[in-house]
């Protein structure tokens, strides 16, 4: 049994989430549980601290579970993850869902913290900066925690109106977030994240909402100068988690399911 895959449903399996974080994979689990209503569902957990090392596991996932091509399902650094995925493998992947990525172009991301932050009351604010000045402290014992209440207080801010969250079964990796994120960055600043694009053949949509404070044009603009067969699909009032917004979770889940239950 492998335990870094989660299977919703029975093979064939043809449609593939792939978590955010990174270093924080589970919070897809509930939107796969949806999806399973409709398709069978492979869910893949991330665990290696380099983008090649990720790629390769992914590979390894899908080569040895699902039935390819697949479509691919990233959300924000799965997003990133799966768009370069698609790149290496693009006999394997029928098609590529980005939702709610990172902006691909770097002039995109200069706001994207000091959104976040002017979002949070005055406390909120005080404890993030209080919890992020222990995260990098070399001795800080609970990291994991620590960036447990980052995350928490970042889901707030990234929402526009959220349903509760039911103790969400997320595992919180703070060393590979640290890893994996800084590599990212250096990959989207020298343009080899954005580069991909032309390796990819097979159709891509976006979908994204106008509350999330990662800008919509960040992904929009870049992708559609340099994918063929690309769409997009802004929700408005709608965050970072689409399939947790309470006024436009059913406009998402619509969306979503006609491309992947009638690809």
């Amino acid at each position: 049994m492998d335990d870094t895959i989660n299977k919703h449903g029975n093979p064939p399996f043809r449609v593939v989430l792939i978590h955010g974080g990174p270093g924080a994979s589970g919070e897809l689990t509930p939107l796969a549980t949806e999806l399973y209503k409709y398709i069978s569902i492979l869910e893949p957990f991330q665990t290696k601290s380099s983008i090649e090392d990720l790629i390769s596991e992914l590979d390894d996932q899908i080569s040895h579970n699902a039935e390819t091509p697949v479509i691919l399902v990233g959300h924000s650094w799965g997003a990133w993850l799966s768009f370069l995925y698609a790149s290496r493998f693009n006999e394997k992947v029928k098609k590529l869902i980005l939702i709610s990525s990172g902006p691909f172009d770097p002039g995109y991301a200069v706001d994207i913290i000091n959104a976040r932050i002017q979002r949070l009351s005055e406390n909120n604010r005080k404890n993030l900066f209080r919890w992020i000045e222990r995260l990098n402290e070399p001795d800080e014992k609970n990291k994991n925690e620590l960036f447990r209440e980052v995350g928490e207080l970042i889901y707030m801010a990234d929402s526009f109106n959220p349903i509760p969250r039911e103790n969400p079964d997320i595992k919180y990796d703070y060393d590979m977030y640290l890893r994996v994120w800084n590599e990212a960055q250096e990959w989207r600043k020298s343009g080899e994240l954005l580069n991909a694009a032309s390796s990819i053949n097979c159709p891509v949509v976006a979908i994204h909402g106008d509350y999330d404070p990662h800008p919509a044009d960040g992904v929009k603009e870049p992708l559609a100068a340099r994918i063929k067969e690309f769409k997009f699909h802004l929700i408005r009032n709608c965050g970072h988690h689409p399939w947790e917004e309470k006024y436009t979770r059913d406009e998402f889940l619509s969306i979503l399911t006609d491309y992947i239950v009638n690809p």
